[in-house]
């Protein structure tokens, strides 16, 4: 499966800063990137953009193939600039802004931190054309950073309980498993990005970690 370990910037924890889909991998509009290389690895598009006017795109945003779920604050100008590149953008309104460390979601279905109001985990359920169970990883709320998801697997901090990764399974309909990113980082939601067609790790990231990461990823029966 490609794969690329990389840092943006100085940075490891790629996962803050870009939201990778199977239609478009989304980056900071001033962060340097090879993005041939990018779109060779991933099997999409490179679309530069911002969320009230910060780089942190891996936070704010959440998405599968069907469109991306964005805080209400977002502004005109941002949104038309995803939409003028073939984004499918959806506002949620509501007081929680950080949609992309509250949502863990692929094609299939995902889970939605229990912060969220339900109307609120209704809203995104419509958007993304998905059901959602609500629920925590590693006791965690921000299920986002604590996971990483593709529609062939799923990864997930290495704490989760059995209970959490069956919730994770049937949520998501692929196989679940434990690991870790960026040599020993837990949260692996922040350190790696993927899509159906392959997958971004932070430069730390050891040799070991990747082939867990595959495998938990792209697992044969997923």
């Amino acid at each position: 499966m490609p794969f690329l370990r990389l840092n943006l910037g100085r940075t490891p924890y790629l996962g803050v800063f870009c939201l990778v889909t199977d239609r478009v991998a989304l980056f900071p509009r001033h962060v340097k990137l090879d993005e041939e290389e990018l779109e060779e690895k991933l099997g999409v598009p490179v679309v530069r953009g911002e969320v009230m006017g910060s780089p942190l795109l891996g936070v704010f945003l959440a998405g599968n193939s069907r469109g991306i779920v964005a805080p209400h604050l977002l502004g005109e100008e941002e949104e038309r600039s995803l939409r003028e590149e073939g984004v499918e953008v959806h506002r949620i309104p509501g007081k929680l802004t950080a949609l992309g460390n509250l949502l863990l979601v692929n094609d299939r279905g995902g889970l939605a931190s229990p912060s969220l109001p339900p109307k609120t985990v209704e809203e995104v359920s419509s958007a993304l054309g998905i059901p959602l169970e609500r629920g925590t990883i590693s006791g965690l709320k921000t299920v986002g950073s604590a996971g990483v998801a593709t529609d062939k697997g799923a990864l997930l901090h290495p704490d989760a309980t059995e209970e959490e990764v069956e919730r994770v399974r049937r949520a998501l309909r692929v196989p679940v498993s434990k690991g870790t990113a960026c040599d020993g980082e837990k949260y692996v939601g922040i350190c790696v990005a993927a899509n159906s067609h392959g997958f971004l790790a932070g430069g730390p990231t050891t040799g070991a970690e990747l082939g867990a990461i595959e495998r938990a990823l792209y697992h044969p029966e997923g």
